[in-house]
């Protein structure tokens, strides 16, 4: 039995994702098997219901490596055949799976999408970029505000360094970050250190590396913030490991509702 958290907003990209999830998805009738648009609304008190019956459940939401949605004023699928939306079993990130046999990130290469692992930036480097998540996706991993987060975090990277400290928060109308690009404050970056924002994903596809929480989708690329000054560079091999998986928890919606997505994720979690 699929069942759909939806989301009371009638601009809101579940309203095109679901329907594609229950054409797609093979029902298993008797099991309830709950989806979720994000952490939005009242999917944190739901999801908790959710976990305390002991009930399967899959967190929908923009891809890792992808062409981007528009987010405002209103949502929108721009490039249907380039954005890919992830869906990941019990918890909002990837951070397990299989690399599979490299297909599906061979088509994001193919479709000009930025997928390529560049290497490292050995270079001199200055500062190191602190970028939180959501004040939602904070509470709910850490327990503590954004605010909290950010003043933890930075008083911890300073034990370790005496590098300049940046910020970045999620741009958003009417905030400094607002139309600027990332790629412009990952130039000359020592390191890039979030709980569990999609920036890290920008930082290892831009060379900078990255600590992380244990739960984010880059955490197995990731050192720790006692070793920031030395940082940790992962070999290539395990950055192509780490791409070829994402890419296998990643889909367009087309490939949701024609099921492709529900044969590959039965592989990553079987």
């Amino acid at each position: 039995m699929i069942i759909t958290h939806d989301i009371p907003w009638a601009a809101c990209l579940s309203h095109q994702l679901f329907p594609a999830i229950k054409k797609g998805w093979k029902d298993t009738k008797m099991k309830p098997v709950h989806f979720f648009w994000g952490l939005g609304s009242s999917n944190l008190q739901e999801i908790a219901q959710v976990k305390e019956k002991g009930e399967e459940w899959w967190m929908v939401d923009v891809g890792y490596i992808t062409d981007q949605i528009t987010r405002y004023p209103t949502p929108s699928i721009d490039k249907y055949d380039t954005t890919y939306f992830r869906i990941i079993k019990g918890g909002i990130h990837m951070n397990s799976g299989k690399p599979g046999d490299g297909s599906r990130h061979t088509k994001l290469l193919q479709q000009g999408i930025d997928a390529e692992f560049k290497g490292w930036n050995t270079g001199e480097c200055k500062h190191i970029l602190l970028a939180p998540s959501s004040q939602t996706v904070t509470f709910f991993t850490n327990g503590i505000s954004q605010e909290d987060f950010i003043t933890q975090a930075s008083e911890e990277i300073k034990i370790y360094t005496d590098r300049l400290v940046t910020m970045r928060n999620k741009p958003r109308p009417n905030n400094e970050w607002w139309n600027t690009d990332i790629k412009d404050e990952l130039k000359d970056c020592h390191a890039l250190v979030t709980n569990m924002s999609l920036s890290a994903v920008d930082a290892v596809l831009n060379k900078v590396p990255v600590v992380t929480h244990s739960n984010n989708v880059c955490y197995s690329l990731s050192g720790n913030v006692a070793n920031i000054e030395n940082r940790t560079m992962k070999p290539r091999e395990d950055v192509t490991v780490w791409l070829r998986t994402v890419a296998n928890n990643q889909f367009t919606l087309q490939e949701i509702e024609d099921g492709l997505a529900y044969d590959v994720l039965k592989e990553q979690y079987a």
